[in-house]
This record gives C-alpha cells, structure tokens and sequence, in this order.
C-alpha cells in the first residue's frame, strides 16, 4: 500500500506543471545551443567551398574510430528529436490545462488595467504557439532541402556549399528564410525569458531586467548570425 502511494505521488508530481515547465525550459535551452552550433557552421560559408564543405563532413567523422560513422551526428539529432518532442509535449499539456482551468479563455488570464482590453500579453508571448508551427514547418522544409538534397531550388548539388549558393540566390527562397527567422527571433525573446524564469532566475527586479538583456542578446545574435549568410549570397557577396 505504500509503495503504491509513493508511486502515485512521484507520477503526479512528474505531471505537476512545475515539472513541465521545466522540462519546456530545459528542451528550449538545448535548441537554443544547437542554433548557436548550427549558426557558427553556417558563417564558414564566407571561408569558402573547401572549408565548408569540409566542416560539413567533418560532422560525421566526429569521435571515429570509437563511433561509428556519423555516430555523433545522430546522437545529437536523438538528443534533438527528444528535446523537441518534450518541448512540445510540455506545450501541449501546459496550454491545454490553461484552457480548461479558464473555461477556454486561456488567453485572457494576464489581467491588467493598463491595457484597453484589460489583457497583458507581449506580442512575443502571443505568437509562441502559432511561431512555433511556423519555426516547425520550416524546420521540415530546411532539412529536406539543405540536409537530405530532396528539394533543391536552384539546382540540386552533392555539395552543401553549392546547395546553399544555389538556394540563397533566390530572393523568395530568402524571404521564406526571412520569415521563419522572424518567427524564430519572438519566440527565442519570449523562450530564454520563460525558460530561465521556469527555472528559478526570475527572483527580482534585477534579475528580471538582466533575464530580459540576455533573451534580447542571444535573439539578436542567433538572428542575426542566421541572417548573414543568405543576405550576403543574395547581394552577390558570396559566389
């Protein structure tokens, strides 16, 4: 009999929402480093095909002989897919219980009197959910194109190198680009803000303004740096 109570408390407590919350946060900030990763492989673009076509396949040979082939490279997309499917998965929940705690009027529960509405809500904030379908979708996209050669505009190519001159010299394959990178940046602003608060930072004044310099710095750098390559390709700046 207490066994069985113990097991039930630790199931409710690991479905508790302070538990999805952080485990939200903790997806979010291991995406948000690979996009720090990934941004820093795309800017060796400017170093020219042999180098980047050669970081591209170093990827693969990352720990051999003690990994197989790609070894590491599918690691990291496990640790990915997992921490995506939590981030998700804790989403969901979280929103749902929102909705049914609100009579369905999830968005409505950040009440103030400083808004015509009455309702405190950032436009980042807003966004997360529809942003994150966005950031989803284009993800799909992105991988069909640059990583797995299936879609190819501008012209199919074995080289990552070529695949990206040859997508980036289209202006709407740029603005697709542009627009996911939008959707990107508000909810990278609202995500490292939340994340970090979800795990405790969010104790004061000070460290609220200091949570809010650092979510707007890693937005405008990950942003930034992602935004550079294509616009550069675009201009003619990189053949």
């Amino acid at each position: 009999m207490t066994v069985k109570t113990t097991a039930g408390r630790y199931g409710r407590a690991l479905r508790s929402s302070v538990v999805l919350h952080a485990v939200m946060a903790v997806g979010g900030l291991i995406m948000a480093l690979y996009l720090v990763a990934h941004m820093y492989g795309n800017l060796k673009i400017f170093s020219g095909q042999a180098a980047f076509d050669g970081y591209s396949s170093y990827l693969r040979t990352i720990g051999e002989p003690l990994l197989p082939y790609s070894g590491a490279l599918w690691i990291l997309r496990v640790v990915l897919l997992v921490s995506v499917g939590a981030h998700i998965y804790a989403a969901f929940v979280l929103w749902h219980r929102a909705r049914a705690a609100t009579g369905g009027k999830g968005g409505w529960r950040y009440q103030t009197t400083r808004n015509r509405r009455g309702v405190q809500r950032s436009y980042a904030s807003f966004t997360m959910r529809w942003g994150g379908i966005v950031i989803l979708l284009f993800v799909i996209y992105h991988l069909l194109h640059l990583t797995a050669n299936v879609i190819a505009p501008g012209g199919a190519s074995e080289s990552p190198y070529e695949r990206m001159i040859n997508g980036f010299s289209i202006w709407w394959v740029v603005l697709s680009y542009v627009i996911a990178l939008i959707a990107l940046g508000f909810h990278l602003r609202h995500g490292v803000w939340s994340a970090f608060a979800s795990l405790g930072a969010n104790t004061s004044v000070v460290r609220r303004r200091r949570l809010n310099q650092l979510a707007y710095a890693v937005t405008i750098v990950i942003i930034g740096g992602f935004l550079i390559p294509p616009v550069s390709i675009l201009m003619g700046w990189v053949r």
